[in-house]
């Protein structure tokens, strides 16, 4: 039993409130109760068979219309019987019956609500069943005041559906607007690392091909061969780090960078502290993975080129922007070097170039340079 209310649950919670299931199961038996206590004093044997037809054509309808993909051209034909069943029940509106009014108005707003018809025909099928229902009034001698107030209702009746149909497209084109984002900001991250990795790779190994068969210099190569092998390790390792950094669940921005430096104390055996100032916020994705790969590569390049010195890493919160600054001492053999300058291409990582980049495609800016005695790396991005 409670497998079978699960099933039901995800059934109703995956279904559209407004065209889906429910609603289509409900309008069927209120459609079918207004015409089992339907009973219309004059031209009964107009009202019945158009009643008995409109109703022949919303079953027809939940029939079709269930058994087909929600994009598929063959839905027309379906939809189709609710123009039909809508006009049938227009032109006997006018009968004392409210169950002709009931079919009219369920009929014509789901008609409009429904994700396959074009606005021009939802706006003829409107027209047409206004006019078959004015005429039915003034046929059956209702008050004219009746035609202006049913008139407006039903006009009101679509403007409405059409006004949520729209909503329901606007959202369905903003969530394929963001998937489409997401999935270039993926390749993005994707491309950088491999980009890098497997270039840099090309190389050493082109070198090597040369050392071996032009000078025979088969330590050289050797030489390179290792490096080579260190280069895949360190590609194989950021790759696995930008997968993990673009999963939805990886902790919080202070969380995650309280890891990289707790990992970052253990592997070192230096002191490094992570403080946080202002409200810790969530933020945009992108904005989270540029911060997080910065801070990695800062710690990398102050591993290599600062060994052994503390390294403290600031991360503050200010009103439209998340700023991450690291800083460790300049050390004292060759500052000049520190944190990637100087550095020989290709010793592993990004440098300041592929920072500044990373951090210019979400928006925001970098900074690297002594200040002081310190070396000083600082990033800040849009939220």
């Amino acid at each position: 039993m409670r497998e079978v209310w699960g099933r039901v649950t995800r059934l109703l919670a995956a279904d559209d409130p407004e065209t889906g299931r429910l609603t289509r199961a409900l309008l069927t038996l209120v459609l079918a109760w207004s015409l089992a206590v339907a009973s219309p004093a004059r031209a009964a044997a107009l009202v019945w068979p158009a009643l008995g037809v409109a109703m022949a054509c919303w079953l027809a309808f939940v029939l079709l219309d269930g058994r087909v993909p929600a994009a598929a051209p063959s839905r027309a034909p379906a939809t189709l019987l609710l123009a039909a069943g809508s006009a049938l029940a227009a032109t006997v509106s006018g009968s004392e019956s409210a169950a002709p009014t009931v079919f009219l108005f369920a009929m014509l707003l789901l008609y409009a609500a429904h994700p396959a018809p074009g606005m021009t025909a939802i706006c003829l099928v409107a027209a047409a069943d206004l006019g078959l229902m004015a005429g039915s009034l003034i046929w059956f001698d209702r008050p004219r005041t009746s035609i202006v107030v049913q008139g407006a209702v039903m006009v009101c009746t679509v403007l409405f559906a059409l006004h949520r149909r729209q909503y329901r497209r606007a959202l369905h084109d903003r969530a394929r607007a963001m998937a489409l984002d997401e999935r270039a900001r993926i390749a993005r991250e994707l491309h950088d690392v491999l980009a890098h990795s497997l270039g840099a790779l090309g190389v050493q190994l082109d070198v090597a091909e040369a050392l071996l068969t032009e000078r025979g210099d088969v330590e050289g190569a050797v030489a390179r061969i290792r490096r080579s092998r260190g280069l895949a390790r360190e590609g194989l390792v950021e790759a696995r780090a930008a997968v993990a950094a673009l999963r939805e669940d990886i902790p919080p921005l202070p969380d995650a960078l309280g890891l990289l430096v707790t990992q970052h104390r253990l592997d070192h055996s230096v002191r490094a502290d992570l403080r946080t100032t202002g409200t810790r916020r969530p933020i945009t994705p992108a904005a989270e993975v540029c911060l997080l790969r910065t801070a990695r590569e800062a710690l990398t390049n102050a591993a290599k080129h600062a060994p052994g010195d503390p390294v403290t890493l600031d991360l503050s919160y200010g009103e439209t922007s998340v700023r991450l600054t690291v800083r460790n001492p300049l050390p004292a053999a060759r500052p000049g070097e520190a944190l990637g300058e100087g550095a020989p291409a290709g010793s592993g990582g990004h440098g300041l170039a592929g920072m500044r980049e990373r951090v210019a495609l979400a928006g925001g800016t970098l900074s690297a340079g002594p200040v002081g005695a310190v070396w000083e790396v600082r990033a800040e991005v849009p939220e």
